[in-house]
């Protein structure tokens, strides 16, 4: 029995639907048409009654069995899209999430076309360090992560993206800051913020596949990375740099007194696409 692309995606989406919305089961289903039939969408929307030949419909079929194991697309294809540049990923990364995105929309709107250093605390797939790369021509941009494995996976990308990003294997917690570059103009991070007691509300593509490391911090110190950066910034920010944060949308007033108590000023909480507190911008002076 041959299949077309119109009986794949009702296959999907009566497979699929308790576990994505359908705009979710339609997003997976491009991403799947891109990696293995090396169509565009339009082809998708307007091609409906193509013939799948079958080893590409096993393919598929085979994507959609670890999808209904709750595995990421991201994971199972092995790649992801980030400010329009192709990411490696594998399970030694988080899958760079739109808040993300919004984030380096942020710093690149006040430094663009300025020369600046840059350094991407806890950098996972190097997808920040590499979009910052990307738009802010002038910027020398450094990265540091506690994990070999994503260091090796943000290399990979940086190489594949043709940005030249120097890589830094540093503990956060534990690491002297005087082993990271200094004067520096912009210290950016995406650390580990969720609590674990939010583990409950979570799914289980998310619990099951992606980094705990990266994602889950104690209930009793839920800004631990944020007050060990902020700490770091001091040391490594030159007068006047930036410290930009991706945050806990719970927390959002908890790292404005913490920053504030570290003597960083012009503090500033921004909102997300979804109305939530999810970055926020200090200034050391």
């Amino acid at each position: 029995m041959q299949y077309t692309i119109q009986d794949i995606n009702k296959k999907f989406k009566n497979s699929l639907n308790s576990i994505y919305s359908s705009s979710e089961i339609q997003q997976i289903l491009f991403l799947v048409y891109e990696k293995v039939l090396s169509v565009t969408k339009i082809f998708i929307l307007t091609n409906q009654n193509t013939l799948v030949d079958r080893d590409k419909y096993e393919h598929i079929d085979l994507i959609l069995n670890q999808l209904l194991c709750n595995k990421p697309i991201q994971y199972i294809l092995g790649e992801t899209y980030f400010f329009d540049l192709k990411f490696e990923v594998n399970s030694s990364v988080l899958i760079p999430r739109p808040e993300t995105e919004e984030l380096v929309h942020w710093i690149i709107d006040v430094n663009r076309n300025k020369k600046v250093t840059i350094l991407d605390m806890g950098t996972g797939s190097g997808c920040i360090a590499i979009a910052l790369s990307k738009e802010i021509d002038k910027a020398q941009v450094y990265a540091v992560d506690i994990s070999q494995e994503a260091i090796d996976v943000a290399s990979k990308n940086a190489v594949n993206n043709n940005f030249k990003i120097e890589f830094i294997k540093f503990d956060i917690l534990e690491d002297n800051p005087l082993l990271l570059p200094q004067n520096i103009d912009i210290l950016v991070s995406n650390p580990p913020y969720i609590k674990n007691s939010e583990r409950k509300i979570m799914k289980n593509n998310v619990l099951d596949y992606e980094p705990k490391l990266a994602l889950f911090v104690n209930d009793e110190d839920p800004l631990i990375f944020y007050i060990k950066i902020a700490e770091i910034g001091k040391k490594i920010l030159k007068k006047g740099g930036h410290l930009f944060f991706e945050i806990n949308e719970k927390l959002a007033y908890e790292v404005k007194e913490m920053l504030e108590k570290k003597e960083y000023y012009n503090i500033e909480i921004k909102k997300d696409i979804n109305n939530k507190n999810r970055m926020v911008r200090a200034i050391l002076l």
